[in-house]
């Protein structure tokens, strides 16, 4: 059996490396032969963040490559796309490329709305729709959380499952602390220099907090970011440490915006943090409300005074970030691991290939 996984980046792009290469061992172990192509390489990526845009060629060089192998479809069984195969052009003729071959949409984010909330009148009335079109064409729709899934079914998909973003256990290992050997505690964020700025919205409660408690304050992948007052450590992102960075951490937080955008966000932070054994505290958007239990796992603060007393309670108190950090890990052994739905990946591309 033969697929085409075309995502949109490759291991540096955390959503493709996390719903389709993180996979690719397993597909292949289960007789899959995996053929991937990203439409943004780690380098272009990499400008991306530098220069805060895309260059044309390499925006040219992408479209190309990319309308070049999906004219070669028909060698395939079945085709992957993470989020879309062409970005911006219009829904029939990236359909006329897909004609033939049945094909797997797989979603972590509200792509949609780049289009029909898009400021631009003309790009709401010519691609408004555009994703719809493709979700309704496809054979299978996988989304990461319900927000998700229900715009595929209003779209028309025949076939939705909901398949949450996961971590593997055998990077996620946990060396649980004793309550005791908490000394210099750490509340940790991670992400990319696009979503730094969600990290503003904790700027008074973390500069209050810094007024009566010793913390730091750590920052992986995001580049450059300063709060008042508070001890911000800087950590570049790398695949091969950015568990370890977590680990040593003692806290891990989320806070997003409430956006049509971020409710299609799947909440992967907190995966990791609570696959590393943390509480987690995070805004009450999407995902979000899926993943944290409230009192068990974590809490949901949404105003500044609510992070405030919610993160001073879990500075404060040792053992109860012991407590919700152990049933954090809990859950992700259970839901949130490939270990628990790698196999189930697997029949759903078998399915979807009419294996």
């Amino acid at each position: 059996m033969r697929v085409l996984f075309l995502t949109r980046y490759g291991r540096q792009g955390a959503s493709s490396r996390l719903r389709t290469l993180q996979f690719l061992p397993l597909f292949a172990h289960e007789g899959i032969a995996c053929h991937v192509l990203p439409f943004f390489e780690d380098r272009q990526l990499q400008l991306r963040y530098e220069s805060g845009h895309h260059s044309l060629p390499n925006l040219a060089r992408s479209y190309w490559q990319r309308i070049q192998v999906l004219s070669q479809r028909r060698a395939f069984d079945l085709v992957w796309i993470e989020k879309e195969a062409l970005p911006f052009l219009p829904a029939s003729f990236e359909a006329s490329l897909l004609r033939g071959v049945p094909y797997v949409l797989d979603f972590d984010d509200a792509i949609f709305h780049n289009y029909d909330i898009h400021s631009s009148l003309w790009v709401r009335a010519l691609l408004g729709s555009r994703t719809d079109q493709l979700m309704a064409r496809a054979r299978l729709v996988i989304a990461g959380n319900e927000y998700l899934a229900s715009r595929a079914r209003a779209a028309g998909a025949g076939w939705v499952e909901i398949v949450p973003t996961v971590v593997d256990l055998d990077r996620y290992t946990v060396e649980r602390p004793s309550v005791s050997s908490d000394k210099n505690i750490r509340i940790v964020w991670i992400g990319s220099p696009t979503t730094v700025m969600y990290l503003q919205m904790l700027k008074k409660p973390l500069s209050a907090l810094s007024k009566w408690f010793d913390f730091k304050l750590r920052v992986i992948g995001g580049g450059d970011f300063y709060i008042p007052r508070v001890d911000v450590e800087i950590v570049p992102w790398t695949e091969t440490t950015e568990v370890e960075a977590i680990r040593k951490c003692q806290i891990g937080v989320m806070p997003l915006l409430d956006t049509p955008w971020e409710q299609g966000k799947c909440g992967y932070k907190l995966i990791q943090y609570m696959g590393c054994g943390l509480p987690v505290a995070a805004s009450p958007i999407g995902a979000n409300r899926t993943i944290v239990r409230v009192g068990e796992n974590g809490y949901l603060p949404n105003t500044n005074s609510e992070w405030h007393d919610v993160l001073e309670m879990l500075l404060t108190d040792a053992s109860l970030r012991e407590q919700l950090g152990n049933a954090g890990r809990d859950r992700v052994e259970k839901e949130y691991c490939i270990q628990a739905v790698g196999l189930r990946l697997v029949e759903l591309i078998r399915g979807a290939a009419g294996r």
